[in-house]
């Protein structure tokens, strides 16, 4: 799989990370959880490494840790979660919780969740930073509206990383938050890569083009995913996925040859005639 360096420490992450909202959040059925063990064995085995979760997300951290831990996989991870809550005590309980839902020592990432209460937050996060409880730590949110907020923070504050949402249908991060972020050294994670589902309705019944072959393309989830990769300040994106057929896609869209500037707007435009 394609990696991209942090731009914080220079330290390589792979492009395809896998998000686990609503994905994982399916509490103890066992079988369920089989499955969820497959797709992270062979995200990884792909490459990958990049866990995405958040106390929002339902049971999806306790899922993920106990899948990881009883796989045997937990160490071959990077895992991101989020704080989201307000007030200081909040916030360190429900990091600390967090720790224990995802069976870890200590969390790769720590992100506050939409901004809320992100000033406390904070604080917080960089004090476990300087305790080694996290290694990195992130602003981030889901909606175009809060482009300029972020920016704001990334203005003020240091922070490794910026998640936020960015696809080949909602593409305002490019106006200026992208470019921020790359001249602020910040390390980009996309999330909501497919406009939450509506572009595969778009694009339904619909042939891909013959050439996308150019770039190794050969699906239309490849498509969208390549079309934010080939896009120098995205460090990773992050769909999410608890089939393994699904997962083989995601895993192809980070390898190879990603589309230059010229076949980016080609694929715009292609999007944009539907």
């Amino acid at each position: 799989m394609l990696t991209r360096p942090i731009p914080s420490t220079g330290e390589v992450m792979p492009v395809i990370g896998l998000g686990t909202y609503r994905t994982f959040d399916v509490g103890r059925d066992p079988k369920v959880r089989a499955v969820l063990g497959d797709v992270l064995r062979q995200f990884l085995d792909a490459g990958g490494t990049m866990i995405d979760s958040s106390p929002m997300y339902g049971t999806a951290e306790t899922v993920c840790g106990d899948v990881l831990a009883e796989t045997g996989l937990q160490g071959r991870a990077f895992i991101a979660t989020k704080a989201w809550t307000i007030g200081r005590r909040q916030g360190i309980a429900q990091m600390r919780e967090s720790l224990a839902k995802l069976r870890c020592d200590m969390i790769d990432l720590m992100q506050i969740h939409n901004l809320v209460d992100w000033q406390t937050q904070l604080k917080t996060l960089r004090s476990w930073q300087n305790e080694g409880l996290i290694r990195y730590l992130g602003i981030t949110h889901y909606t175009t509206g809060t482009f300029r907020e972020l920016e704001d923070v990334m203005a003020r504050e240091a922070v490794d990383f910026v998640q936020l949402p960015y696809s080949i249908a909602v593409r305002g991060a490019e106006d200026r938050i992208l470019s921020v972020a790359a001249d602020r050294g910040v390390g980009v994670i996309v999330n909501r890569p497919y406009d939450g589902g509506n572009l595969f309705g778009a694009v339904r019944g619909r042939p891909l083009p013959e050439w996308v072959a150019e770039f190794g393309c050969t699906g239309w989830g490849q498509f969208f995913l390549k079309f934010i990769l080939g896009h120098p300040a995205v460090t990773c994106v992050i769909p999410a996925t608890g089939k393994t057929d699904h997962l083989r896609e995601l895993v192809a869209a980070g390898e190879g040859r990603l589309p230059d500037a010229g076949q980016r707007a080609r694929m715009a435009a292609l999007i944009e005639d539907l």
